[in-house]
């Protein structure tokens, strides 16, 4: 009998989310338990053999395995990557050191820039040289590379990354130096830039391509670590990993290009979102991922989330373009704020409450968690204000402990502050909505959007519970809670499309394309794609792009190309004109060029139901008073959400309780329960 059980791991800062799912027996399965920071991969083994006994699953009847971690972008705040050396062209060892040769903030004499993963003596120059066009005007010099080489190995540089000047063009001195390097040091890790972004702008290329070799020793390790304890546990079935851009790819192009996933879990909320979005027939939401660690953001349209093609790294200042690492990569198109449920509160040195973006995580978490956590965070002011259940929490796994809560905002909060107790968690939870409310409003504007104009799709194990507060600062009339919210992300593993991603750089003047090399270069890709996607070409659907820009402008944007053919030059400048206006407010005058063509390719996704069949018996809980934005404390219903019927309707206050997640609605609030247990909340003014 075929397999049919497949599972998504999310792991995230504080909780590891999973959801199993087998439409052999209609069965969707979530489980949720705390993180293990020290080794990841224990939280997810644990968390599997959980889903297996609770469903009554043999190992061997797991067809396949969709995993997002945050390990890369761990890897690169905590700096504990592997030593890289740069090979690049000689006289181009300082390209790391002069970077965009801008300063991020202008008005700060004391800011510097996010320190290069490459230190200067580990970069080295080597003598060969390229032209602009591809042309060689100097043959690589080959006994300077290994000479190079040789003593970089001797420095104790565990990977080395090839980044050399017009190789977006021509790769054939990279490949020479990667073919050398196999021969004589085999073992020794090598990415060429020209691999990973073959791209346009020669810091960008190289900054990606260290990148790639920084991190890429720690998750090849980690990755081939959890596929031998899956093994070890009788799951002998295909391990995929989530990409930054929301699709999924194999275990190997994963270790080959590790840097692809350094927004792995936040871009799974934003498909679970979409998924959710269709069923609905919502044309506009606000997805609303908010754990315990952070508060992710992101504008979904009819076609899914937005997507950009660079991303810069490991900021020094979170919210200032370009104080961080720029790389080469599609991304989902997403905001994230240091609020999520961990997130610590405290007095800054004027007197003010400030909420995040330090958190307690997992170890030690929060003050209610019991694990040693001592200063106060937005889920202890959940649990004070109630919102939380201390009994229900986890479904009773994890007591919260009530008292210590107290406290530990009386210590640390409410005393210097002058509050009691009830209203710091209150200021707590305030000041950590306002700083989201801030975030979605900036993201949205810079989409030119009204936050008033979307449906909120609120998820993760701490987003339902702040959703009502957001969107009444938002002025969002409509929230969407779906079934299994905590587990969202695990979700969006699950549903995510199978893609692969190219770009290669190909300058010229619009009028001037030559489209038989155009051609040549789009069969290439996709080639190459279905080879890695491992289907014939007729199941995989091609989505053609270009990004186009005025002459002597710096930057371009997308444009859609026909899936097939040689588009008119007037239709693509046309098309052109009306994204910048679209984008920017206005058109120019003047020659437009094609910098970069693009490729998405993608296998279909799957759909897989959220709901479950309600439980027999009456919903309704033991009521409690609940501290509403606007209301302060008032006396509200408290539901199970496993027993609501579809097509009930009620009115807040309300709380709704499941698992791994609560929700609760206000007094102008109408809540109707849809077919497969979604709430969907109007909010009244």
């Amino acid at each position: 009998m075929s397999r049919t059980v497949r599972i998504g791991v999310d792991v995230g800062g504080t909780f590891t989310d999973l959801l199993l799912h087998d439409p052999a027996r209609g069965l969707t399965w979530p489980g949720k338990l705390p993180t293990t920071p020290h080794a990841p991969g224990e939280a997810i083994t644990a968390g599997i053999a959980r889903l297996l006994a609770e469903t009554g699953t043999p190992a061997r009847d797991v067809a396949g395995i969709v995993h997002g971690t945050t390990l890369v972008t761990n890897t690169l705040l905590e700096r504990t990557g592997a030593v890289v050396g740069l090979l690049t062209t000689a006289g181009f060892r300082d390209v790391l050191e002069l970077a965009r040769e801008i300063r991020f903030d202008t008005t700060d004499l004391l800011a510097r820039p996010a320190r290069p993963l490459v230190p200067r003596h580990l970069c080295r120059g080597v003598r060969g040289r390229l032209a602009a066009d591809g042309a060689e005007l100097e043959p690589l010099d080959e006994d300077d590379v290994l000479v190079q080489v040789g003593e970089l190995l001797q420095q104790g540089v565990e990977a080395v990354a090839v980044a050399m000047l017009h190789a977006h063009r021509d790769d054939r001195h990279e490949r020479r130096v990667r073919d050398l390097l196999a021969r004589v040091h085999p073992g020794v890790p090598v990415t060429l830039s020209s691999a990973v972004a073959p791209v346009v702008g020669e810091y960008e290329r190289a900054s990606t391509a260290c990148l790639n070799a920084y991190v890429q020793p720690s998750m090849t390790r980690y990755l081939d670590r959890l596929r031998d304890d899956l093994l070890a546990m009788g799951i002998d079935a295909p391990l995929r990993v989530m990409l930054s851009g929301g699709g999924v790819t194999t275990l190997a192009d994963a270790k080959e290009f590790p840097f692809r996933l350094l927004e792995s879990g936040p871009a799974a909320g934003t498909i679970a979102a979409a998924a959710v979005a269709r069923r609905l027939g919502e044309p506009d939401v606000l997805s609303f991922d908010m754990g315990g660690t952070t508060a992710k953001i992101a504008v979904v349209g009819g076609d899914g989330p937005r997507r950009r093609h660079d991303f810069e790294a490991g900021r020094v200042d979170k919210f200032k373009p370009g104080s961080g690492l720029p790389v080469r990569l599609t991304v989902v198109d997403l905001i994230e704020i240091g609020s999520g449920g961990g997130s610590i509160a405290a007095p800054d040195a004027l007197g003010l409450l400030k909420v995040g973006p330090r958190s307690a995580g997992s170890v030690p978490g929060p003050v209610a968690y019991g694990r040693g956590g001592e200063r106060p965070t937005v889920t202890d002011a959940d649990l004070v204000l109630g919102h939380l259940d201390p009994a229900a929490f986890l479904g009773g796994e994890l007591p919260l402990r009530t008292a210590e809560v107290r406290k530990a905002l009386d210590r640390e909060v409410a005393e210097p502050l002058g509050l009691d107790t009830a209203g710091a968690a209150a200021g707590i939870v305030e000041v950590a909505t306002a700083s989201m409310a801030a975030a979605a409003r900036t993201h949205l504007a810079e989409h030119g959007r009204d936050p008033g104009g979307f449906a909120l799709v609120a998820f993760g194990g701490a987003g339902p519970v702040h959703a009502y507060g957001l969107a009444k600062q938002l002025k969002i009339t409509r929230i969407v809670v779906p079934m299994r919210a905590g587990v969202m992300s695990a979700y969006g593993f699950l549903v995510a499309p199978p893609t692969v991603d190219q770009a290669r750089s190909l300058p010229s003047a619009l009028t001037e394309v030559d489209w038989e090399r155009v051609t040549a270069l789009y069969a290439e890709m996709a080639a190459h794609a279905t080879a890695v996607l491992g289907a014939d070409g007729t199941q995989v659907r091609l989505r053609r792009s270009a990004d186009l820009r005025y002459l002597g402008q710096g930057a371009g944007i997308e444009v859609e190309l026909p899936d097939s053919g040689r588009p008119a030059a007037d239709d693509l400048r046309r098309t052109f004109e009306e994204t910048y206006r679209a984008t920017f407010g206005r058109s120019l005058d003047g020659p437009a060029e094609v910098v970069t063509w693009r490729l998405s390719a993608r296998l279909p996704g799957h759909d897989i139901p959220l709901g479950c069949e309600p439980v027999a018996g009456d919903p309704r809980r033991t009521g409690r008073d609940v501290w509403f934005p606007g209301h302060g404390r008032l006396a509200a219903t408290v539901w199970d959400r496993y027993r609501l019927r579809p097509g009930t309707e009620l009115t807040g206050p309300a709380v709704f309780e499941e698992r791994e997640s609560s929700c609760a609605f206000g007094p102008e609030c109408r809540i109707r329960v849809d077919d497969d247990l979604t709430l969907l909340v109007d909010v009244g003014p």
